[in-house]
């Protein structure tokens, strides 16, 4: 020690920590003022707009290699960013399947960037809220308290991993240690034909291949049919297939079809299949008092993906992959590293959460979700699930009362399918004219509503998963459509 020193304070090291916090301080507390002002004025605002050249170009600028006051930075995102959004936090976001955020759980994800936890596991706090989130959601949709889980990005990668903890049980090998070639007899996972793309690319990806995936026709309803079902499961066991898992919808992306998840379930535990539940859409409806018989039977399922980030409105992203099986599911993941050994006392000292999906570094999802259901409480969460099911039938009742409108596909839960109808107009031109009502809605700054096919018929598309939204709003969106339409089609 005698030939070292202890350095100064003054050594010309850098920090990215600012050189005066009192400056930091009064712009934070002007982007927070800011904040809140977008989300108090978002009615006031267009849904959607298109940028003009001169902000697109902005996006084209070179690489900064020296600094710029942070202010001028923050004028910059408040100009070219903050003005353009997608528009799914705007009550009249009805496109795809979105969340609308809230103002908590921004916080939140403001709080867990300053903490800066890595989530990959460790004796930390962050670790054991993660843990309580997990547990929350198993409680939610009647899971065991048993059952393992983990926090993912979204709907994409719960279903990959409760698909992956899946083939390695059934597989009858140890497929990571072997491979999939190793498996005697190739697997078949069962969907309808209403599945979300997400399950092609995780059977693509667990080396399975698209043609493992079997589509199951689906019925008037858009649900599976649980008959055709079993006798595809039949005719692929004399066929010298492994009929491994079937997966079924608690809400389909085109309609929000649900499936019958309780005479699946007692299909799968007769043919020893795996049970999945893709819940995306619609497992948190377990929550909802009025509605939560639609998902009867979802608690019975091996493994469920759910999103948080939709009906818990949490600000993206956040998915979560339960599996009734906690062995299986660190089975299918756990590998031992030597840099990551635990120990008996220290940050070592408790689970590695990494060991439980395909993330190492994780971030900090769970306060979003922990501090908006402490806040409001997950039976108001429940109320505005019923809430938006109400809302899509008064939709649907709008629809049912103008004669320039149909109902494409039965309203089950919050997605309401239809179209603008002209007499004497061919298919082909008819798709023209919704998708043109569609692109001009968006346009004009209205409302934000997709387009989908369903058993080969075009059709317009709302997904009701807003807490903003008002029935005035939908009653906006008929008028405005019809007005679009005959516009359009007398074009």
């Amino acid at each position: 020690m005698d030939a070292l020193h202890r350095p100064g304070a003054a050594t010309g090291e850098e920090t990215l920590d600012p050189t005066d916090w009192a400056v930091l301080g009064a712009l934070s507390h002007r982007i927070v003022d800011d904040a809140i002002g977008f989300l108090r004025d978002v009615r006031e605002r267009p849904v959607w707009r298109d940028m003009p050249a001169e902000v697109r170009t902005f996006f084209d600028t070179a690489l900064p290699r020296s600094p710029a006051p942070l202010g001028e930075v923050y004028r910059q995102v408040t100009e070219n960013v903050m003005s353009y959004p997608m528009g799914n936090i705007h009550p009249r976001f009805w496109s795809w399947y979105m969340g609308s955020s809230n103002f908590t759980g921004a916080l939140a994800d403001f709080l867990a960037a300053i903490q800066g936890s890595n989530l990959g596991g460790g004796n930390h706090a962050a670790a054991l809220l993660d843990a309580q989130v997990v547990n929350w959601l198993k409680e939610m949709v009647g899971f065991p308290a048993s059952a393992s889980g983990t926090l993912v990005s979204g709907g994409s990668m719960a279903n990959l991993i409760g698909l992956t903890v899946a083939r390695n049980v059934k597989a009858g090998v140890d497929v990571r240690e072997h491979g999939v070639a190793a498996i005697d007899k190739p697997l078949r996972f069962y969907a309808s034909d209403q599945v979300h793309s997400c399950h092609r690319k995780a059977l693509e990806e667990l080396g399975l291949g698209n043609r493992a995936l079997r589509r199951i026709p689906s019925d008037a309803g858009f649900r599976m049919d649980v008959a055709a079902l079993a006798a595809a499961i039949a005719q692929d066991r004399a066929a010298g297939f492994l009929p491994a898992c079937i997966i079924a919808n608690a809400g389909t992306v085109n309609t929000g079809a649900i499936d019958d998840l309780s005479a699946i379930g007692d299909l799968a535990a007769e043919e020893d299949i795996w049970f999945h539940v893709d819940g995306c859409i619609g497992a948190l409806i377990a929550i909802a008092p009025e509605n939560a018989l639609r998902v009867d039977g979802i608690g019975r399922a091996d493994s469920l993906a759910l999103d948080p980030h939709k009906w818990l409105h949490a600000p993206f992203e956040v998915g979560c992959a339960l599996i009734r099986d906690p062995s299986a599911h660190h089975a299918a993941f756990a590998v031992t590293s030597e840099y990551l050994e635990a120990t008996s006392r220290g940050l070592a000292a408790a689970a590695w959460l990494h060991e439980y999906g395909l993330q190492t570094t994780r971030g900090f999802r769970a306060l979003k979700v922990w501090m908006a259901l402490k806040e409001h409480g997950a039976e108001k969460f429940g109320r505005l699930i019923d809430q938006n099911i109400a809302q899509a039938r008064y939709l649907t009742t709008l629809i049912e009362a103008e004669p320039l409108l149909e109902l494409a596909a039965p309203t089950t839960i919050n997605i309401v399918c239809f179209r603008y109808r002209a007499k004497g107009v061919e298919a082909e031109a008819l798709k023209a004219i919704n998708t043109e009502i569609m692109l001009r809605l968006q346009e004009e700054g209205t409302a934000a509503i997709s387009d989908t096919t369903v058993h080969g018929e075009h059709c317009l598309r709302v997904a009701i998963t807003n807490h903003r939204t008002h029935r005035d709003d939908l009653f906006l969106l008929v008028e405005e459509t019809v007005r679009l339409g005959n516009e359009i089609a007398g074009s």
